[in-house]
């Protein structure tokens, strides 16, 4: 490629609203351009780094056994109603209505979809196993679209579904997509970790996500070290082990504390450690009100909550019922005289003569204890894991990172195929219901998180699968027949070497060139300069190590593939 006859528009700065490196290195090195917040044009360059990442998942995907189709993107009402999603998933569901007043969605996912195509056209246990996969836009209604292509309201994802005939062989499915997601990630060329995750909105029985790693990711990996255990934070388990405190029980005081609300206040006011101040928090789901205690030391996990307690999502209370229930103000609740049921994070349980709210304003109990002063209807890990919590499996204390999600697996079971009324025969006659798996890999997450894994201060490290181009000649003078005859030379034999190259023949001064090859990432750049022609050779810098070598330039070519090679092979030389 000539890119005196591409489309390249590097900026020196970013704009306000890019918060993250990847965004701001996708809009600045010309990847991107947005049209509304969490839309975006994908500019020349920035489609070519997406063209090749759905190349590698495509080129997994059928090597696992799974066939493409494409969806449509917009999805009839009526799918979502029988599923139960249309009421259930909540505002990121983009909904529309056509010109006949025909209620359709944008859809985020498409099991309704699948599972519709597969009901009508697969109807005997003897076409399954089957797994169909689509690359495709998908839509989300966001509250906030931030981070760039982290977190869009209209994004590309590729999303499978498997269908079989028992649970052996939706076993069976699920790991040939899980090793396929393996394939995809080394050949992308990145760091990673497969954690267990929540099922979340999609719903089933378990999931794995694909973490890349990156300190500035928005998610937290907890894992141990010893066994092996990974998990997200939403899903990362505890176990109860809660001593019982050997304190003898002191009789119930209730406290003046006049403006202190907060837990820290609290503590300091009492001169109390946090583990023994236990928060009080009012939850709703739908009409169903309860009351969960946690320590203070540690944060809710709603999710854990939903999974343990709900059928659904949770949401705090409001000020106007959290007073109709406890009677006091907010910041003073407590469990002691409330008419909804108490539950309890395994943190509360073993504690003695511990601070709770008194249900009135500026007033706290102290020396409150379970059984003998409120009751709890169960105990349960309902907390979010952190770093020196001890191992589920194995009570070693478990390790933090930061990784982005880039892929998640799920095991759905009959979840939308028995809603769905998807049935086929089983050997015996007898209609079954399909079991599910689904399996999504966002394409342009993938290229953020590369960049959040791979960057400096001047731009971006490109893997060199996923490169725009994955060599660029920049001849230093464009004005000096030799260099430029030169850089020809060297790129119409790599063009006809199949090497993915493009030269900048533009008329700028070669500080631009420099500058721009580092902002966009080309893994490897070779000059041609004056200086080094004098001594037969051309000047090969590859990007990851930061580094320049001399090439002779009979060897270059040598020289070159076997670069290229090491790239490939070991992400970064």
């Amino acid at each position: 490629m000539r890119l005196s006859n591409y489309f390249i528009s590097t900026l020196r700065e970013a704009p306000a609203e890019a918060e993250v490196i990847s965004h701001k290195l996708m809009i600045r090195a010309g990847l991107l351009m947005q049209v509304a917040a969490g839309i975006y044009n994908y500019l020349p360059l920035g489609l070519r780094v997406l063209q090749k990442i759905e190349a590698i998942v495509r080129t997994a995907m059928n090597e696992a056994g799974a066939i493409e189709l494409l969806m449509p993107a917009m999805v009839p009402k009526e799918l979502w109603v029988e599923s139960g999603r249309w009421e259930k998933y909540g505002k990121e569901l983009l909904r529309i209505r056509d010109r006949n007043d025909r209620e359709f969605c944008f859809g985020p996912t498409h099991e309704e979809v699948i599972t519709d195509i597969v009901r009508k056209h697969i109807k005997s246990y003897k076409s399954l196993p089957i797994n169909l996969y689509q690359i495709q836009t998908k839509f989300r209604d966001e509250i906030r679209p931030r981070f760039g292509l982290m977190r869009a309201r209209e994004f590309i994802m590729k999303d499978a579904y498997s269908f079989d005939a028992n649970e052996e062989g939706a076993k069976i499915s699920y790991e040939k997509m899980y090793r396929a997601y393996q394939n995809i990630f080394d050949r992308l060329g990145l760091r990673y970790k497969i954690v267990e995750a929540d099922t979340g909105a999609i719903g089933g029985t378990f999931s794995h996500e694909f973490m890349v790693l990156a300190n500035s990711g928005e998610d937290t990996i907890i894992y141990c070290k010893n066994c092996g255990y990974s998990a997200n934070l939403e899903k990362a388990a505890l176990k109860e082990n809660q001593k019982e405190s050997k304190e003898l029980e002191k009789p119930l005081e209730k406290i003046s504390t006049p403006n202190i609300k907060t837990v820290q206040d609290v503590s300091e006011y009492l001169n109390v450690g946090l583990e023994k101040i236990v928060k009080t928090l009012i939850l709703k789901a739908k009409d169903f009100y309860f009351a969960v205690l946690i320590s203070g030391e540690h944060e809710l996990n709603l999710t854990k909550v939903k999974n343990n307690i709900t059928e659904t999502m949770p949401d705090f209370a409001s000020q106007e019922e959290i007073e109709r229930l406890t009677g006091g103000p907010v910041g003073f609740s407590g469990p002691i005289g409330l008419n909804i049921p108490v539950y309890a994070d395994y943190s509360v349980k073993g504690l003695k003569n511990f601070v709770i709210g008194a249900n009135e304003r500026d007033t706290h109990y102290i020396n409150a204890n379970t059984s003998r002063d409120f009751i709890i209807e169960h105990y349960y890990d309902l907390r979010y894991a952190k770093k020196g919590d001890l191992c589920i499996n194995c009570n070693s204390q478990y390790e933090s990172m930061k990784g982005i999600e880039t892929g998640h697996i799920f095991k759905l079971g009959t979840k939308y195929s028995e809603a769905l009324k998807a049935y086929f025969s089983d050997r015996d006659g007898k209609l079954r219901p399909y079991i599910m798996g689904c399996y999504g890999i966002g394409i342009g997450r993938i290229a953020s998180a590369s960049i959040e894994q791979n960057h400096d201060e001047k731009g971006i490290i490109w893997p060199i699968q996923i490169a725009p181009f994955e060599v660029v000649i920049i001849p230093i003078n464009t004005n000096d027949t030799l260099i430029v005859e030169t850089a020809e030379s060297i790129y119409k034999k790599l063009k006809e070497q199949n090497v993915d190259v493009a030269i900048d023949d533009r008329d700028y001064r070669a500080g631009v060139k420099f500058n721009d090859a580092d902002l966009i990432g080309y893994p490897i750049r070779i000059n041609v300069g004056k200086k080094a022609m004098e001594k037969n050779e051309v000047e090969i810098y590859i990007r990851s190590k930061r580094k320049a070598i001399f090439v002779k330039y009979d060897k270059l070519f040598e020289k070159l593939f076997d670069i290229i090679e090491q790239l490939k092979e070991n992400n970064f030389v």
